[in-house]
């Protein structure tokens, strides 16, 4: 019997840049367990160039990626979800879709490389360490014994990874 595959949804308004990262970063380091997707509420319909460079220099695929509107994932034969994380304030505070399956949701916003102001350089750090906070939320998250603990304590952890640095 495999081990049943979590689909996870990220969210962010613009869908370019935080809520990208995060799709690669779960499916490149944590494939097999998990299959991650992202979307935006008003998607910019590109990638920040910053973020691209960032992912193929620290090679996660980028094959597939795309910025595209969150009702895709609320459309009859999308993904079942189980888990919704928004990583951005704004996103998190718009009316989100009904999503099919009745995923469990959290926030874990962080920093919007995008309106980062400062010379290529400094952007290109401030972008990678944002990389590093979502990476480092997406371990802790993907380390939680899911199937063991009851959906009050489950939600607790989730909640708590947003709160993490």
């Amino acid at each position: 019997m495999s081990e049943k595959v979590y689909n996870v949804l990220f969210l962010c308004t613009g869908n370019s840049a935080r809520s990208i990262m995060a799709e690669a970063i779960l499916n490149a380091d944590l494939s097999g367990k998990f299959r991650a997707f992202s979307a935006g509420s008003h998607p910019k319909g590109e990638i920040d160039p910053t973020v691209l460079a960032l992912l193929k220099k620290t090679n996660y695929p980028t094959d597939g990626l795309r910025s595209k509107p969150w009702d895709e994932f609320a459309q009859p034969g999308a993904p079942e979800l189980d888990f919704v994380f928004t990583v951005c304030d704004n996103a998190a505070g718009e009316v989100c879709p009904i999503w099919p399956g009745q995923p469990m949701t959290a926030h874990w916003g962080v920093p919007d490389p995008v309106g980062f102001v400062g010379t290529q350089v400094e952007k290109a750090a401030h972008t990678a360490e944002i990389m590093r906070m979502l990476a480092n939320r997406i371990h802790i998250f993907a380390a939680l014994p899911i199937r063991s603990l009851d959906k009050l304590a489950l939600q607790k952890h989730l909640n708590d990874i947003g709160k993490r640095t």
